[in-house]
C-alpha cells in the first residue's frame, strides 16, 4: 500500500462509522422482511446495503492490515 493509500485508508476509517453501519445494516433488515415494505423501497434499501457492507469489509480490511502491519514490528 502507497502512502497515499495508507492516507487515504485512515480518512476514510475517521468518516467510517462501523458501529453505525452494521445498525444501520439491521435496520435494513427489519424493513425489507416487513411484508408491508413496497418493492421499490426494497431495490432501495437493498442498493444501500450494498453501499454499507462495501465500507464495512473495507474498514475491516484496513483493520486487519493495521494489526499485521503491528506483528511485524
Amino acid at each position: 500500500m502507497t502512502k497515499r493509500e495508507k492516507k487515504d485508508a485512515a480518512a476514510s476509517d475517521q468518516a467510517f462509522d462501523y458501529s453505525e453501519a452494521v445498525a444501520e445494516l439491521e435496520r435494513i433488515a427489519r424493513k425489507v422482511e416487513d411484508p408491508g415494505t413496497g418493492i421499490e423501497d426494497i431495490d432501495r434499501y437493498i442498493k444501500k446495503a450494498g453501499e454499507l457492507i462495501s465500507g464495512c469489509r473495507q474498514y475491516l480490511r484496513t483493520a486487519r492490515e493495521k494489526t499485521d502491519a503491528m506483528e511485524t514490528y
